[in-house]
């Protein structure tokens, strides 16, 4: 019975072409499983038909359709832009429609986008009769529902994906029958700069956290710098190659997802000949419309959730931009602010935005003091939380406009930090007083950042950075007044801006500082320093240490003192001194457990000590 329904069906490409009429709107299927042999077939058709519509996503295939000879007679409306089409979109022959990935099939439903045609690829048809839709359900699986004739290219290439996946065969109206490979998309290897972006992704995920992450060289690298992590899960509107690599090693294993336990959960893949066959019958691997992967309330029943999403350009004050560069149309909104709004409310998730910190060749900050005209504005600065350059993390969630502009230039490339500030200045975003970064406080060294357990918490150390000034202020105010006695040789009772900016605005050369910091990077708590100053009389540096009270005698300031000294050691300082109260017995058992000659002096009620290295 399936297969003589099947046969019914089937029929030549230019048979057709002979379908399309004019006034038709034709939807094509996307990404790897574009229809081509129709494609090929309907050209002709169209060359000579006029008023015809193509509506479609993302394409990766030949598009004869926006050449020259049919630019009269077809108009398309894109609901992804990709690069075949950006020109003729800025250009006025094609339409863009801004929308989120996971509305569009809503829109197909309620005929508020009616389709004549769907032009689809599919997988051939089981015993039952049902085709899969392959490496392609996304928006596919609600136009071929929603359309008054469907054609499905049958291409016995097409890998049988699970899932949420099938079209049974009597709501396919037509059959073109074919043997094709799929459209293979590669990508080069990750540069330098996409590794480092890679690493400082892969600090927050943690084990047992559930992924989106698309496709291209910032992906690949995060997923190379996930191969120490531990059961992993999967929850995405798309994948790439890099997946394979982490399920085959182990670290995917899908176990502890709190949805969808066990399974990879995506809606389309794209990449190799391999990725095409891996999904082919997988049974860890479940393809669902996108309406239902990139549906906010989805997503957030994942613990742990993780996106990672590309930009074009940020703001100081968190407008991300993703789909425009000015007024020029460069792809969608996608599905950014679908698992940006997921992950934000799933229970320990993380929203992350990654880019490179510059573009055209390292002459133009991706990170501005505004938008240029036409910039359009695809995560809204209330609903961004991490943003990630080679340069950092910056967290801005909560954050006041003050702290997100020292955040965000403060991973922006040394070479426009000035700038950036000055600009800030300027718009009344940071004080006027703020003080630009040392010349060498801009590059921060980042090989100084380590972690250490002391009994049941685990230690961040790191050199202190300009973005620490409110870090600091509560560390202040949450200090013993013994304590800040002693640190101070006086009962300071406040430590303002004016002052405080001093103490996190350093060169990393004469003067460093490290806190440590407990806490994930949106809840960071200071709860010790240790800095010095290089007296350039006799090169030797002044240094002081100042342990939080309910943090003190757990080996965290000795570790401070031998980790700074380790450090001033390497740029050539000859040695510490330091000014501490006889009464201060805490603070002179640290120097005597540091392991070297410490030479001490009594002055009336304070010790002068000592070290050569």
């Amino acid at each position: 019975m399936v297969l003589e329904k099947y046969r019914e069906k089937i029929r030549t490409p230019e048979a057709i072409a002979e379908l399309i009429e004019p006034g038709m709107r034709i939807f094509l299927g996307s990404g790897a499983a574009e229809p081509r042999t129709v494609i090929g077939a309907i050209n002709e058709k169209i060359r000579y038909t006029e008023d015809m519509e193509i509506l479609h996503i993302l394409t990766l295939g030949l598009t004869p359709y926006e050449q020259e000879p049919f630019k009269k007679n077809v108009r398309y409306s894109a609901l992804f832009i990709g690069p075949t089409i950006r020109d003729a979109v800025q250009q006025g022959r094609g339409d863009y429609i801004p929308v989120f990935l996971s509305e569009i099939p809503d829109l197909f439903k309620k005929n508020r986008i009616k389709i004549d045609v769907a032009i689809i690829s599919v997988a051939p048809p089981d015993k039952y009769g049902f085709c899969s839709f392959g490496v392609n359900v996304d928006i596919v699986k609600a136009a071929a529902e929603s359309a008054k004739i469907v054609i499905a290219e049958m291409n016995r290439q097409m890998p049988r994906t699970l899932g949420d996946s099938f079209i049974h065969i009597s709501q396919i109206d037509y059959i073109v029958e074919t043997d094709m490979p799929l459209i293979e998309l590669k990508h080069p290897k990750p540069n330098e700069i996409a590794q480092k972006i890679g690493k400082n992704v892969a600090k927050l995920v943690e084990d047992g956290a559930t992924l989106q992450v698309g496709i291209g060289t910032i992906p690949d690298a995060v997923m190379q710098e996930l191969k120490n992590k531990n059961d992993l899960g999967v929850h995405t509107e798309m994948f790439s190659d890099g997946i394979i690599d982490l399920i085959e090693n182990g670290n995917i294993t899908n176990k502890l997802k709190t949805l969808h336990k066990d399974k990879v959960i995506a809606s389309f893949c794209m990449g190799s000949k391999k990725l095409y066959q891996f999904v082919d019958n997988n049974p860890i691997i479940e393809f669902h419309p996108i309406e239902y992967t990139n549906d906010p309330f989805i997503i957030a029943q994942n613990d742990k959730m993780v996106s990672i999403n590309g930009a074009i350009q940020i703001d100081l004050t968190g407008q991300v931009v993703a789909d425009s560069i000015g007024y020029y149309f460069y792809s969608g909104f996608g599905g950014q602010v679908d698992f940006i709004r997921g992950a934000a409310r799933s229970r320990g998730g993380k929203p992350i935005i990654v880019m490179p910190s510059t573009a055209k060749g390292g002459t133009i900050s991706r990170i501005v003091s505004k938008l240029p005209p036409g910039a359009g504005v695809v995560t809204s600065r209330a609903d961004v939380h991490y943003v990630i350059t080679e340069y950092g993390v910056a967290y801005l969630h909560g954050k006041n406009i003050r702290d997100r502009a020292m955040q965000l230039i403060a991973i922006a490339h040394p070479d426009f930090r000035d700038k950036l500030l000055e600009e800030a200045k300027e718009l009344g975003f940071v004080p006027k007083d703020q003080l630009p970064l040392t010349p060498m406080g801009k590059y921060y060294p980042q090989q100084y950042e380590k972690y250490e357990k002391f009994g049941d918490i685990t230690v961040f150390f790191r050199p202190i950075k300009a973005t620490d000034e409110p870090l600091e202020r509560e560390f202040f105010y949450r200090l013993s007044d013994e304590t800040i006695y002693f640190r101070f040789f006086s009962y300071l009772k406040a430590l303002p801006h004016e002052k405080l900016q001093h103490l996190v605005n350093i060169d990393y050369q004469d003067e460093m500082a490290i806190v440590a910091i407990i806490g994930p990077p949106e809840n960071e708590e200071i709860i010790g320093i240790v800095r010095y100053n290089r007296d350039p009389s006799d090169n030797f540096a002044e240094v002081a240490i100042v342990v939080r009270d309910d943090y003190q005698n757990r080996g965290i300031g000795t570790y401070m003192l031998k980790f700074i000294s380790q450090i001033a050691m390497e740029r050539g300082i000859s040695g510490f001194k330091a000014e501490v109260l006889a009464t201060n017995k805490k603070m002179l058992r640290v120097f005597y457990k540091i392991d070297m000659k410490v030479e001490t002096k009594l002055d009336e009620d304070t010790y002068s000590l000592k070290v050569k290295f």
